[in-house]
Order: structure tokens, then C-alpha cells, then sequence
């Protein structure tokens, strides 16, 4: 499918409205505080933790528990990047060594 230009000029002015709204929104909102609402501050603290269970459910929901490999490349690469991050405390390291693990998993030993 081809847009034209017309086309591609909407869509583009519907991202950059989008993205001005959602950057400049936190600045009108709160403009005259000088201290974070208790709110915003709760929602800080419980978001990250909320998104990173997203993340796993999202990542984890075609795992198959019956059939072979029985969810174990899965399994082996989570327990790595829990021992790696804790002995470490380096996210990146502990995403990366995790992917580069599983990868390795699922294309030599479980293919």
C-alpha cells in the first residue's frame, strides 16, 4: 500500500501532535507545584515494577509446558539473568547475557 502525499502529511502531523502532547502535558499539568504530587510519586514507585510483569507475561505467553522442550530454554535463561543481575546489579549486562543465552538455547541445544 502506497500513501499519498496528502496522506503522509496527516500522518505525520498526527505523530508530531502526539508526541508535543505527551512532552509538553507534565509541564501544563504541574506548572505552579513545587513539590511532586504524592500521586505521580506512588505511581513512580509502582510502574516499573508493573511494566517489567507485563513484559515477562508478554514474553513468556507461547511457552508451551506439555510439548518439548517443556519451556526449559526459557526457564535456563531466566534463572541466569536473576543469578547474573544479582551478582552483577548491571541490567544492560543481565538483558543482554540473558538474550545471547537463550539464543544460543533455542538454535544449538533445543533446535
Amino acid at each position: 500500500m502506497t500513501l499519498s502525499v496528502q496522506q503522509s502529511l496527516i500522518i505525520i502531523a498526527v505523530v508530531s501532535l502526539g508526541t508535543i502532547i505527551t512532552r509538553g502535558l507534565p509541564f501544563i499539568l504541574f506548572r505552579n507545584q513545587d513539590t511532586t504530587p504524592p500521586y505521580i510519586v506512588y505511581l513512580g514507585k509502582v510502574l516499573p515494577f508493573a511494566a517489567i510483569g507485563l513484559l515477562i507475561i508478554y514474553c513468556l505467553r507461547n511457552v508451551s509446558l506439555l510439548s518439548a522442550p517443556y519451556g526449559l530454554p526459557e526457564a535456563i535463561a531466566i534463572l541466569f539473568v536473576t543469578v547474573l543481575h544479582l551478582w552483577k546489579n548491571n541490567a544492560l549486562l543481565s538483558i543482554g547475557g540473558g538474550t545471547v543465552l537463550y539464543m544460543l538455547l533455542v538454535q544449538t541445544v533445543f533446535g
